[in-house]
């Protein structure tokens, strides 16, 4: 047996020990807006090539039939590979939540594992729900473990989401305490997803959310069969810390377990790019609006951001694709200056236009000390902004459009899930709506089944 009174393994026993009526009622509601909202990121996700050929790789080395859905081709097939294009398919159009703390997308690891084996399993929403809020609790708090370090080169939701992923479903699963701690071992020495994919373009953002969802859905049902995995992965002397992290801060694990739930603090993402771009994007918008500027009115906008802004844009200066430009802060603010919104079409019909080029080269960005001591439990967005006429303006946005403080409203989840799926071209109007209809009562669910194929 294991010594559990060891950070990694609290956090084990708190997982496998969560019911459903230990999870507040706020915390409830918040994890069913989670689930909405990733549902929306997820239908979307059909547009995209990378996505279609991880679609492509399922149909061929999966069963042809089974009980999980795969959302983009409404078809069904086991768990494993309806858990990896689903979390493919959800971490594209760049709008799935975010936890500011831990820098970690939880939506796209977490629900497509647990959403997979409730279907397989026939569980119930309320199983669903108290599975995902496990996985929400724990990754969050590795994330926050490992630090802002960690993030620099790794990619957290490729990493950590691992993790996330099996605890979600090992939750689901009911392993015991012991078991849970064997598949956070077999999850961690699985954990993967560096940056380095950002310099040239390529499609490997997908391929880390569909790892990470598959890898730690299987890292939970090798636990249950009784294979062991490493009970300390995480603070051991070779585990995740130790060779991804300077600074990790074991107290992090443990964090308030059952009495701060980080869940609740998850943003939603209003704009369709990455996250370190939505500070500087609301307070460019809030100087525009403000003082009725055009963009040929504007000479330059200096960003104030970050290190972590910095280190994950900074390498995309000439964009080569509509998912590169989505981790441009010139391009993302190029949409907001010409086009009043940063959403999924705008980057399909204008990302490297002439006219977003030209605006493009007018953003720099500068670390502000600020800004930089305040990430990543804060997402200062600051902004100075020089006029044709010789103004100096500025602007400053202390918790962007979605974050808790400023969240969207039932209605504006649900006016974004339709336009995302509209984007993807996965669900009809009528469709969603039915949709909404069954996820705003999911936790009256007896049985989790498909809800399109």
């Amino acid at each position: 047996m294991s010594d559990f009174n060891a950070p990694g393994a609290q956090l084990a026993a708190f997982a496998s020990n969560l019911q459903f009526e230990h999870i507040p009622e706020p915390v409830v509601r918040r994890t069913e807006d989670l689930l909405l909202d990733w549902f929306g990121s997820a239908l979307a996700g059909k547009a995209g090539k990378p996505v279609q050929m991880i679609e492509n790789f399922a149909r061929q080395m999966g069963p042809q039939q089974g009980k999980a859905e795969v959302l983009i081709s409404r078809r069904c097939t086991s768990p494993l590979f309806a858990a990896m294009v689903n979390a493919a398919s959800s971490h594209y159009a760049e709008q799935d939540d975010v936890h500011n703390g831990s820098v970690f997308h939880p939506a796209a690891v977490v629900f497509p594992a647990v959403l997979a084996m409730a279907q397989e399993r026939g569980s119930s929403g309320r199983e669903l729900i108290t599975a995902a809020v496990a996985g929400y609790e724990a990754g969050i708090r590795i994330g926050e473990f490992l630090g802002r370090e960690h993030y620099r080169v790794f990619h957290t939701t490729g990493t950590v989401g691992t993790v996330a992923a099996a605890v979600a479903v090992g939750r689901l699963i009911g392993l015991s305490p012991e078991k849970m701690l064997h598949a956070i071992g077999s999850a961690g020495t699985q954990a993967a997803g560096l940056w380095e994919f950002l310099r040239d373009a390529a499609d490997s953002k997908q391929l880390h959310t569909a790892k990470a969802a598959a890898d730690g859905l299987m890292a939970a049902c090798l636990a249950e069969q009784g294979f062991t995995g490493a009970r300390q992965i995480l603070e051991g002397a070779k585990g995740m810390a130790a060779g991804m992290s300077q600074f990790a801060d074991p107290a992090r694990l443990t964090d308030r377990l059952g009495s701060r739930w980080a869940t609740i603090e998850t943003s939603f993402k209003f704009h369709a790019s990455c996250r370190h771009t939505h500070p500087a994007a609301d307070a460019l918008l809030q100087v525009m609006s403000a003082h009725q500027l055009h963009a040929d009115e504007i000479v330059e906008v200096l960003t104030h951001v970050h290190q972590g802004a910095i280190d994950v844009l900074g390498p995309v200066t000439n964009p080569e694709s509509v998912h590169q430009a989505k981790f441009s802060m010139g391009t993302v603010l190029g949409m907001i200056a010409l086009h009043g919104v940063a959403g999924v079409n705008e980057f399909e019909s204008y990302y490297n236009d002439p006219a977003m080029a030209d605006f493009r080269v007018r953003v720099k960005m500068l670390l502000d000390e600020e800004v930089d001591a305040a990430y990543p439990a804060r997402w200062i967005g600051k902004v100075t902004v020089h006029t044709r006429d010789g103004k100096i303006l500025h602007g400053r946005v202390d918790e962007p459009k979605g974050d808790p403080g400023n969240t969207l409203s039932r209605t504006e989840l649900e006016y974004k899930a339709q336009s995302l799926a509209k984007f993807g071209n996965a669900a009809s109007e009528a469709e969603m709506q039915h949709l909404f209809n069954t996820l705003w009562r999911v936790t009256e669910l007896d049985t989790v089944t498909p809800f399109l194929c």
